[in-house]
């Protein structure tokens, strides 16, 4: 039977365009941009200076604390600016741009195809390459993968779910990942059940993959320990709290990691950098990215190098065309818009998407009619028209009472109210206001 979260949720058109396309590689740009920060926690310390050669995989910023992780250069070439850029919301990021002169790799990175199984002995082996390699979650939190895969003392974990349900409509980039490279996974979450110490991992695909899940069944037979779950198609079915639930039965309590109730929950991409990390001692400097939309010419799944801007693969699939009224970074409910097209592609970009003013959502917004279906759809069990109400009144007094920083900031409550009124704004508001008050606390 198929696997779903008990609370909520929504089901919008998938618009899957991408999900036949295979793979392809971008090619190199002219010039790459690469911010010191894709990664939850603090930015890294750049270690090059302008004027420098480097090549892919060479060092730029080295981790700066316990929550960060290092950056490297995605291709082989020269350091010529260290500067604040702008980034694709506009906000100024602290960004190494590196003038592309070739594809050449740093010593002791294994760039081929070829398939690894055999697996390090040492867990601290694992660890320091996983580290040094700057893996970080990449369906979007991206909190450090060191940090994730370490119990802490007085925990214990019994499951690791590998995330490949991808439920935000047009992405198809983990999708295509677990078709293309489902050996490599399966492996990736064989290494990360030894850092656990456990043998139980879930790879765990929401049931419109009929290909995927096909392919991951029939390869996982020869690992122990590695199995298949169907999940149903729902949004946000891919959310860490909605899968564990789906998967286990088990509800994260308030304020608590999936840890807590013995889950590790890792994104399909995440694994598959785990595994090139440990077994190629490759860095992350390189991620898939589906390029859609329906106001796009076509359609494409195109293994990015990491500092690549984004109009250098809008122009790969024909443009910006007249329809175009946003485009997106990440996903329709859970991206954000782009304001710069410099922007470049990071650990965190899993698509970048051109849409209509028909799929922007731009209608406007009218009275509550206090319907309820935004405390139908969420999957949280909130009420956001009621957090709404006092958060556009700047009246923050029952934000606590209201649970506000439970929101996992989907998106399914805008989605499904007929007034169109920006739930999912008032809702981050809400939210950035009760950490404030916790922190005062």
């Amino acid at each position: 039977m198929t696997k779903t979260f008990p609370i909520g949720g929504i089901h919008p058109q998938k618009y899957k365009l991408a999900a036949d396309i295979a793979i392809t590689d971008a090619g190199l740009p002219e010039y790459v941009y690469i911010p010191v920060k894709q990664h939850a926690g603090a930015p890294a310390k750049i270690v090059v200076s302008q004027g420098d050669k480097v090549k892919a995989g060479t060092l730029l910023a080295a981790a700066d604390g316990i929550v960060s992780a290092p950056v490297h250069s995605s291709v082989s070439g020269e350091v010529v600016k260290i500067s604040r850029e702008e980034g694709r919301s506009g906000y100024y990021e602290t960004t190494v741009t590196i003038k592309v002169e070739g594809n050449d790799f740093a010593d002791g990175i294994d760039a081929s195809d070829t398939v690894i199984a055999e697996i390090p002995d040492s867990t601290e082996e694992i660890m320091r390459r996983i580290r040094n390699a700057g893996i970080v979650g990449m369906g979007g939190a991206g909190y450090p993968t060191p940090i994730k895969t370490t119990v802490p003392e007085g925990r214990k974990a019994e499951y690791l779910i590998v995330n490949g349900i991808e439920c935000e409509p047009f992405l198809c980039a983990d999708d295509r990942l677990m078709q293309e490279k489902a050996e490599e996974i399966i492996i990736g979450a064989k290494i990360i059940n030894k850092l656990l110490g456990i043998q139980k991992a879930v790879i765990a695909i929401d049931e419109n993959k009929p290909r995927a899940i096909e392919i991951m069944t029939r390869l996982t037979k020869s690992y122990i320990g590695v199995n298949v779950r169907v999940c149903q198609t729902k949004y946000p079915q891919g959310g860490e709290k909605q899968l564990i639930a789906a998967i286990t039965g088990r509800e994260v309590p308030i304020a608590k990691l999936p840890i807590d109730v013995g889950c590790v929950v890792q994104n399909a991409g995440t694994v598959f950098a785990v595994y090139e990390a440990v077994m190629k001692k490759k860095p992350l400097i390189e991620r898939i990215v589906t390029v859609s939309g329906d106001a796009a010419e076509k359609s494409a799944n195109f293994r990015v190098r990491i500092g690549t801007p984004a109009e250098f693969l809008i122009n790969k699939i024909g443009g910006i065309t007249e329809k175009t009224d946003e485009i997106i970074f990440g996903g329709p409910f859970m991206g954000t818009s782009v304001t710069n097209l410099k922007a470049p592609v990071t650990k965190l970009t899993s698509g970048i998407l051109l849409l209509s003013a028909k799929l922007a959502g731009k209608e406007p917004e009218t009275a509550c009619i206090r319907c309820g279906k935004c405390v139908d759809a969420c999957p949280q069990g909130l009420m956001p028209f009621e957090i709404a109400r006092y958060a556009r009144n700047n009246d923050f007094s029952q934000i606590m009472r209201l649970h506000a920083r439970d929101c996992i900031e989907c998106g399914s409550c805008a989605y499904i109210c007929p007034a169109r009124i920006p739930l999912l704004d008032y809702c981050k508001m809400s939210k950035a206001e009760a950490k404030k008050i916790l922190k005062k606390q």
